[in-house]
């Protein structure tokens, strides 16, 4: 058994949900890590996991997935298997097992996501964000402590809810998809800590019945999610009402997106725009933007707000994604408009169950991949907005540039330049394709170092070039 299970691990990649590390140094030549230095690692890797979303650490194993060992001595070990315990405040109990592979020695560690932030003692505090494991900052560790306590609603147990109330057809979504042998039981229990097997039974946590329930309405009442279409661009009331579509979706979360996002793009129009000469159909909003913002709901939303499902509303000239719950503490409006890469989950036990059946694929890149596509489209950047107890996500059909700035600014791919470096240029095709310091200052809204170096980023990409030496002013190097 043990040998199947680290063939299941190591046909998965590092991410957010597993790590492996090895327990030789190889600066001077291969030799093994030195007890202390090889436990601080661990304590790194599994007390930022436990910060965020939970995950597994398989230690003898190299990151390439080479199987190589741990060549220590049983007492130290031993001193490895109980290092998160003594050199975490407060101390970390993950499970912990020693696996035989032929004649090499492995250390797995399985741990849940935490109700509380696990410091390294005496030292720094940990998140686990896609395949790094960066320390906080101070003032961050403080927003997740409060963040923390707003975690617990998903591990409630119903005390009338049991192994019967999950539907087998979608518990099968999930566990077909593990590749694991275990009875499906087993699979929820661990890694996925859906079940509690303490009192004589598999009893579903309410993030088991809200992912995989036969009615999840018995347990939440708005659990769903509500689909309004409006004539117009504002909603009305009494004798104008201007509704033209209602739908409402109720399923286990693990079918409810794809129900909400087949129906829901029935709904997304078509627009012909001319490009290449040739008339083409597209989308009036790009397909992950508006599914992304709708997947972030499900998965993010606080669901112990009972009173209220998500929200889809669609007018004229915008779509938004209504979300009950504002955001986390850890995560601000302000970030979110910079297009930082974020990850915080108030629903980790949920997350990591999407995460597994491919909903959420990159941690923390979702908002700025949003912002990528909205601007490739030629559209207004994404919204968001607290309105009241929601959170919303605004997306707009309306046109930023007109389509030959569009199709001339798509020759630059998203890596050689930002958000603010677009614009530039889009701002530079219309004004002879010349610029200036002060005018990317202008427009980008930022200082003058980092209109400097986002210039000078440019520069190397060959996509502008000074006017003359030293010159403050630029030309576009015509590609087309």
């Amino acid at each position: 058994m043990h040998g199947e299970e680290i063939g299941r691990l190591l046909k998965q990649e590092r991410g957010q949900f597993l790590e492996f590390l090895s327990a030789y140094e190889y600066r001077r030549g291969p030799h093994k890590k030195r007890e202390e230095d090889l436990a601080r690692e661990i304590v790194r890797i599994v007390s930022g996991m436990a910060n965020a979303d939970g995950g597994t650490l398989l230690v003898g194993v190299e990151p390439d997935k080479t199987v190589t060992g741990i060549p220590h001595d049983p007492s130290e070990v031993q001193n490895l298997l109980q290092a998160s315990q003594n050199l975490l405040t407060p101390g970390l109990h993950p499970a912990s097992e020693k696996i035989r592979l032929g004649n090499l020695l492995l250390l797995k560690f399985e741990v849940a996501p935490g109700l509380e932030v696990y410091r390294v003692t005496g030292g720094r505090s940990f998140y686990r964000i896609a395949t790094e494991t960066p320390s906080l900052p101070s003032e961050q560790i403080q927003s997740l402590k409060e963040a923390k306590r707003t975690v617990v609603y998903e591990r409630q147990q119903p005390l009338n809810a049991t192994w019967d109330a999950l539907d087998p057809d979608a518990v099968e979504a999930l566990t077909s998809k593990t590749h694991d042998d275990r009875e499906a039981p087993q699979i929820l229990a661990q890694p996925y800590h859906l079940l509690d097997n303490s009192r004589g039974g598999p009893m579903p946590t309410m993030a088991g019945l809200l992912l995989f329930g036969r009615d999840p309405s018995l347990w939440h009442p708005r659990c769903g999610i509500d689909f309004v279409k409006y004539e117009g661009s504002e909603r009305q009331h009494g004798s104008a009402l201007n509704v033209v579509k209602r739908i409402r979706f109720e399923a286990p979360l693990v079918r409810l997106i794809d129900e909400a996002v087949g129906r829901i793009k029935e709904h997304i129009r078509e627009r012909t725009i001319l490009h290449d000469l040739f008339f083409r159909e597209r989308l009036e909003y790009p397909t992950f933007a508006w599914q992304e913002a709708l997947i972030n709901a499900v998965a993010h939303r606080d669901y112990a707000i009972t009173g209220a499902s998500i929200e889809v509303w669609m007018f004229d000239d915008r779509v938004e994604v209504r979300s009950p719950g504002l955001l986390p503490p850890p995560v601000t409006l302000e970030q979110l408009q910079q297009h930082k890469s974020l990850h915080f989950s108030r629903n980790p036990l949920i997350v990591r169950v999407l995460a597994d059946l491919g909903y959420l694929r990159e941690m923390g890149e979702g908002i700025p991949r949003m912002f990528q596509e909205m601007e490739h489209y030629g559209l207004r950047p994404p919204e968001f907005a607290a309105e009241g107890f929601f959170f919303v996500v605004t997306l707009r059909n309306t046109p930023v540039y007109d389509d030959d700035t569009l199709r001339w600014l798509n020759q630059f791919r998203a890596s050689e330049i930002g958000f603010r470096q677009r614009r530039l240029l889009a701002y530079a095709y219309c004004h002879g394709k010349i610029f200036s310091t002060a005018e990317y200052q202008q427009i980008a809204e930022v200082d003058r170092d980092t209109a400097y170096r986002e210039i000078r980023s440019m520069v190397k990409n060959g996509i502008v070039a000074p006017l003359k030496p030293k010159s403050r002013s630029y030309r576009i190097i015509e590609r087309l």
